[in-house]
Formats: C-alpha cells, structure tokens, sequence
C-alpha cells in the first residue's frame, strides 16, 4: 500500500484523504462537483479522471448512472464501511411542476432506471418511498426547482397543505401541487404566482405520495 501511494499524485492523495472526512461529517459520499470544491481542482473533469485512475488502482468504486455511489476500498479491494446508515430509493421518473404532462400509462409503479442510496435520516417513516425527478418551476417558491429529485412517501391520502404526487386519472397524467380539499372539489395549488390552480373532482383523482424531501445539486 505504501508502494502505491508514491505512485499517486498530489491530487489524487487529497481526494482520497478528502472523501472520508466528507463521508463522516455529512454521512454521504461527495459528488465530483464537491471534490472539485474540497480539493481545490480546476474542474470536475479533472476530478473526475483522478477518480478513473483511483478506481483502476483498486482504491475506489463507482457505481455508473448512481447518485453519490463512491465507495473506498481498502488495499485488497474490500469495501470501506460507511459510517452512517443508508437506503436505496428508487428513482423511477419524472413529474410535473407546471401543466400536468403524462408520466407513466396508469400509476407511479415502474421498473426503475436508477437507484439512489439516501441517508436513512431523510427518510421519515416505514412506508415505501421512491424518487422523483421534477421538470418545471410551478413549486418554485417551495424551493424545489426543475430539475430537482424529490423523495416522495407512499400514502392514499393526503391533508391539506401536504405538497403531493398526484395521479389525474381522466387526463392519465401526473402533477406535483399542494393538496387542498374543498366542499366538493380538490385544489391542487402550484406555489408560483404567476401559476393558476388546478381543480378536480375528488373521484378524478389519486394520491401517490407526499414529499417528504428534496436532493439538489448544486
């Protein structure tokens, strides 16, 4: 080991010495964009060919098309614990944060494309949860942005205030609002003023989930 750390350069010291002190202050591996940061590198590309070079040492891994999947190894290639725990939550599309536009052909249950490990303090209860990826600015003034993934808690109902993944079953389409119940109707509420709210009866609709949080990178 101390052979291969001669061979390593001052770059790819730093990140191996950067990448557990991050893991045991925020209890997550960093992305390439916050190694550049920590480390002072030039660029993510950079970054992102020393990670290349460490990974074919045998000193880390990577999980392609994963959300923050570094995982050091030690000198045999026999994974490093993390320190703090970790779920995997399936990222399994996208959902509107304007006009509702159609997600999936009749519920939120898909075969997922990727899985995210989230630090299990972000998760809230023992219901099911899954990932969304937000396209609009509609629940801008909530602070999730396009672009965004949303951790969403399975549930069939909702109270109002609850921001919520819901299905509209006439249009077959999918949209993220604030949930609010009234008399006879159902008030799905953008938070963006410039943006109207959109009304259905109760039996046109179906609660899939309420946000219980949101990932951005930054």
């Amino acid at each position: 080991m101390e052979l291969l750390k001669h061979r390593l350069s001052v770059k790819q010291r730093d990140i191996l010495g950067f990448i557990p002190r991050f893991i045991e202050e925020f209890g997550y591996p960093p992305t390439v964009r916050e190694i550049q940061i920590g480390c002072h590198i030039s660029s993510t590309s950079v970054v992102d060919y020393n990670l290349q070079i460490l990974q074919r040492e045998n000193l880390l891994k990577r999980t392609p098309e994963t959300s923050r999947s570094i995982e050091l190894l030690g000198p045999l290639g026999t994974r490093v614990e993390r320190t703090k725990n970790f779920i995997s939550v399936p990222l399994v599309g996208n959902i509107a944060a304007g006009e509702p536009i159609p997600v999936f052909t009749d519920s939120f249950e898909t075969e997922s494309t990727e899985i995210l490990e989230i630090p299990s303090f972000l998760i809230h209860s023992n219901r099911p949860t899954y990932a969304l990826r937000v396209k609009g600015i509609s629940m801008i003034d909530a602070l999730i942005a396009d672009g965004d993934i949303i951790l969403i808690e399975t549930v069939e109902d909702a109270q109002n205030g609850d921001m919520v993944a819901a299905w509209l079953s006439k249009e077959k389409e999918a949209t993220l609002k604030r949930f609010f119940r009234e008399g006879d109707r159902i008030r799905l509420q953008p938070a963006n003023p410039l943006m109207e709210p959109i009304f259905v009866d109760p039996d046109g609709i179906q609660i899939q989930g309420k946000v219980t949080g949101v990932i951005r990178a930054i």
